[in-house]
């Protein structure tokens, strides 16, 4: 099982929000690359890294930051996305040397994006699919939407995405746990692989994400907790594998 340390950034920092709010940031580091490589020094087998500016205005904004973040992680793979609205969005991502493409509100809002992208970008494609009560939040989670988490993503699965990165958006950043039971419930349901993100904050939850691996969830989004030190890579690594 995988565990994929969180890089956001925002004006060139390594930032975190609280369930997903820019007006409640905390900068933990001016060095995004040194933060990457920190990371996989103490062995993190992936990063996903979000471009929060790109995000809000609707366009890759951090892409030199992106950039010498993929310099100095060398052959660890990397996931990114942010502000993914057209094709050549994302291929700015796969010229700055990531592995995959990550979109969001996007590939609810306008399937046929979604299936042109996968068939042009094969098995380099993940959707992040962000949830409240079962139901997706779209628009930076400004807006609740009638579309099931569950029904997206099997739109997104027939589409040929490689993953699906689940968050239960009430729990993001919250330090507060996450949602373990509906993470497994979507997983069930697909073949598609699940990432779980959103409120991980300590061992008890790897041990409840590593009691769901079964299901079809092959990893963790891990920012906050790492941050404020209350779980280092090593140890999710040790209590994931």
């Amino acid at each position: 099982m995988l565990l994929i340390p969180a890089i956001d950034l925002k004006n060139g920092q390594c930032v975190r929000l609280r369930q997903g709010r820019m007006d409640d940031v905390t900068v933990f580091s001016s060095d995004p690359a040194a933060t990457a490589k920190r990371w996989v020094d103490e062995g993190a087998q992936r990063l996903h890294v979000v471009d929060l500016d790109g995000a809000v205005q609707g366009r890759p904004v951090n892409l030199k930051a992106l950039e010498r973040i993929v310099a100095a992680v060398g052959n660890v793979p990397v996931e990114a996305g942010g502000g993914v609205r057209d094709e050549d969005a994302a291929q700015h991502y796969i010229d700055a040397g990531v592995e995959y493409v990550i979109i969001g509100t996007k590939a609810v809002n306008t399937p046929h994006f979604l299936h042109n992208l996968c068939l042009q970008l094969p098995r380099r494609v993940i959707v992040s699919l962000d949830a409240k009560d079962g139901r997706v939040a779209v628009n930076g989670w400004s807006r609740v939407s009638r579309v099931t988490a569950l029904d997206a993503a099997r739109h997104c699965e027939r589409d040929g995405v490689e993953a699906i990165v689940y968050t239960d958006i009430s729990r993001d950043g919250m330090m507060g746990g996450f949602n373990a039971e509906a993470t497994a419930e979507l997983a069930r349901n697909l073949t598609t692989p699940v990432i779980a993100s959103g409120g991980i904050s300590g061992p008890a939850d790897l041990e409840r994400l590593k009691a769901i691996e079964g299901d079809g969830v092959m990893g963790c989004i891990v920012g906050r907790a790492l941050y404020e030190g209350n779980l280092s890579v090593a140890q999710c690594v040790k209590i994931l594998a």
